[in-house]
């Protein structure tokens, strides 16, 4: 079991792991449903078509991608090395940029849109929000989100058991959890002007402590056993463990699904949770 100087606790070491996962990540790591750039689209009041957007810690370009479908111009920021190889290989004409979320290297209100895609909680929220409103102009959105496994599905809420009996209380992983994400309810933050709708079961965590979720978008993928295990194993949990440990559990775990899904397939249950803001009215205008 995990101690207090376990790996699994070190936040710099797991937001580092990815890189050496890169390939694995891309191969396996969900999407993201329509209704999240229809959400964004509404959120701009405007199609994302032609929409200026900086994509910060852009990791292989999963989100990246999408908004480029979607006709947005996008501007790809990634600190990983590995990661932003993987980005520039699947997606060779889209500016990329190595840095993150904490000091933009762009001019003010450059950007229409700033996204952060699964990798908002990796910075320093402190640096991170005042930089991602600078860089937006004026009425401009900030879109934060997470793949969050739904846990009114039991199959999901027992495999999220037992990431934290195996591997202890830092034991999260398959979008469970976000690393230091509040316990308790949020204050409002500048994004007045967009209405949550609420998740089944009741309300969940909030992400982030600035503003609350505003869209929660239910969807699933379906996929091989396999294949899922491979999305758990690049995660950050698996990537810093011992090896030997993380193993053990994606050998019970295989077993485990194979005798609930007995076809050696299942369905990923995700929610979306999707915090809007706007750029302060307050801030000065360029």
């Amino acid at each position: 079991m995990p101690t207090d100087t376990d790996p699994l606790a070190d936040r710099t070491r797991r937001a580092t792991s990815f890189n050496t996962a890169s390939a694995n990540y891309a191969k396996y790591r969900p999407s993201y449903p329509p209704a999240l750039y229809e959400a964004l689209a509404e959120a701009l009041g405007r199609p994302l078509a032609g929409a200026r957007v900086a994509d910060i810690g852009a990791g292989t370009g999963i989100a990246t991608a999408q908004l480029r479908q979607a006709g947005a111009h996008v501007v790809a920021v990634e600190p990983g090395a590995g990661m932003a190889a993987e980005l520039h290989r699947a997606l060779p004409d889209t500016p990329l940029l190595q840095g993150d979320g904490n000091a933009l290297p762009f001019a003010d209100a450059a950007f229409d849109l700033v996204t952060f895609a699964q990798s908002f909680h990796w910075t320093d929220p402190d640096r991170s929000l005042p930089e991602a409103y600078r860089v937006l102009r004026p009425g401009g959105t900030l879109a934060r989100w997470w793949n969050i496994s739904d846990h009114s599905y039991e199959w999901v809420a027992d495999q999220a058991d037992r990431l934290k009996a195996h591997f202890g209380p830092e034991g999260a992983a398959h979008g469970a959890h976000i690393p230091g994400r509040p316990e308790t309810a949020a204050t409002p933050g500048t994004g007045d002007r967009f209405k949550a709708t609420p998740r089944p079961g009741g309300p969940d965590p909030e992400p982030v402590a600035d503003a609350r979720v505003t869209h929660r978008l239910p969807w699933s993928r379906r996929l091989t056993v396999d294949d899922h295990l491979a999305n758990l194993a690049s995660h950050s949990l698996f990537l810093v463990a011992d090896e030997e440990l993380a193993q053990d559990f994606l050998t019970g775990e295989r077993a485990e699904l194979l005798r609930l899904f007995p076809d050696g397939h299942v369905d990923e249950r995700y929610v979306v949770d999707l915090v809007l803001t706007s750029r302060p009215s307050h801030l000065p205008s360029p």
